[in-house]
């Protein structure tokens, strides 16, 4: 992994204030931020500032060479009106490319870009808490989405912010993007997925605390992105903390991209299903991942899922390798430390058929030195009997109470298990039941 080029910024500052921005939160300051977000840019770059008190905004839209930071006390509040992110902008939607409602934060082919402060960035989920469900015409929707990937039609024929779609943005999105930095910011709330670094290279995530508790609310997505650091951030997530995905099917394989090389280092989970994800949209490859030093502090009520889950499925292909995990601690898990499953199609199983049959080889993975009080059955790896997983590796596991089987491994190929230790076994209940 080469050192990541963490971006610099002119010593040059534009205060939203100086291009017509008003406080108070009740007059849309959107226009105001992209006329000094461009005074920025067209100046050489810089900080954009966003001085402390409420802020009312729509879509921003940052640029190169630009920091948007926002002081402390400043509170950026984004509308719930979903027009306010038009006119369509090229994003994704769980793994396929189309054009949708532009994320509330969002740069595009952006060189050395940056969102920092300690301030805080809060979605209003009037109307994106409606769009949870999948409703016919979602689903009908995500079809049709998925049938033009297949077809390889081009993305700007993709065209999905309209009618009942209702594919929701992501709250931030680093789109082609080199050379990112996101650092200090608090986040609470999301309509989608929270920060998703899609096909960039060279990012850090520090000391960025999130709170988002809607559908589909993950904390950070790299999907095919390489060279990320990812550290001291605090999660409190109602899905996965950090997924790491490589693009869906056929988008995935033509766009050809890996997710590689990301450290994942001193994080907090409170909640949160995974402490890491990787997939299920993974068909571009995923490798080089390691994950350490990272804490679970979750209440017997909110339980993670797992703390290590891969997930794919016989239509995705791409490949999973060299992912290390080691000096974790958590509570308890409601399935284990380590997930398998090669069968995750979700509401995919029956929307659209297995138009071709590829398989995901996944090999070399470490998990080691984690403690754990309690769990479901700790490791359960289910793969695919046409091509197993290999080269699995468990090393100083310490499990206070085991609900389930101690281990349930199907088509996986020598796995390995040294200095695993459960305390006790507890047949057919669930951890804090």
């Amino acid at each position: 992994m080469p050192p990541i080029q963490i971006p610099l910024f002119s010593q040059r500052d534009f205060v939203i204030t100086n291009f017509g921005a008003v406080a108070g939160g009740q007059i849309n300051m959107g226009d105001s931020t992209a006329r000094a977000i461009a005074a920025c840019h067209h100046a050489g770059g810089g900080r954009v500032i966003i001085p402390a008190g409420e802020w009312l905004t729509g879509k921003i839209h940052l640029q190169s060479n630009v920091n948007l930071h926002l002081d402390v006390g400043a509170v950026l509040i984004f509308s719930p009106n979903p027009d306010d992110y038009l006119p369509a902008v090229q994003s994704s939607w769980e793994g396929e490319e189309c054009f949708n409602y532009s994320p509330l934060i969002y740069a595009f082919g952006c060189t050395n870009v940056a969102l920092t402060g300690t301030g805080m960035l809060k979605a209003q989920m009037d109307v994106w808490k409606d769009w949870f469900a999948r409703p016919p015409a979602h689903l009908a929707a995500l079809t049709r989405l998925y049938e033009m990937a297949r077809t390889n039609a081009p993305v700007e024929w993709r065209q999905m912010a309209v009618g009942e779609n209702h594919l929701r943005p992501q709250f931030i999105q680093f789109n082609r993007c080199r050379n990112v930095l996101v650092e200090n910011v608090k986040i609470r709330n999301s309509p989608f997925w929270t920060i998703h670094l899609l096909r960039c290279s060279d990012v850090v995530v520090r000391h960025v605390d999130i709170s988002a508790h809607g559908h589909n609310n993950d904390g950070i997505d790299p999907e095919m992105t390489r060279n990320v650091l990812i550290e001291n951030c605090r999660f409190d997530q109602g899905d996965d903390a950090i997924a790491i995905k490589a693009g869906m099917d056929f988008d995935g394989r033509r766009l050809h991209t890996p997710s590689e090389n990301i450290v994942i280092r001193n994080c907090l989970v409170l909640r949160g299903h995974e402490l890491v994800a990787i997939g299920s949209e993974l068909s571009g490859g995923v490798r080089n991942v390691y994950v350490h030093d990272c804490q679970f502090k979750n209440t017997d009520a909110d339980q993670p899922q797992n703390i290590l889950f891969i997930k794919t499925n016989e239509r995705r292909g791409g490949f999973v390798e060299n992912i290390y995990l080691e000096n974790i601690t958590a509570k308890s898990a409601r399935h284990g430390v380590l997930g398998i499953d090669t069968d995750v199609l979700y509401q995919w199983r029956n929307l659209v058929p297995t138009y071709e049959l590829k398989l995901t080889p996944i090999h070399d993975i470490h998990v080691k030195n984690v403690t754990i009080e309690e769990t479901g059955t700790p490791f359960k790896i289910k793969g695919d009997a046409r091509l197993p997983v290999k080269n699995i590796f468990l090393e100083n596991i310490s499990i206070q109470k085991v609900h389930g089987q101690a281990e349930l491994i199907e088509s996986a190929e020598n796995v390995h298990k040294s200095s695993v230790q459960i305390g006790e076994l507890i047949a057919d209940k669930k951890p804090g039941k």
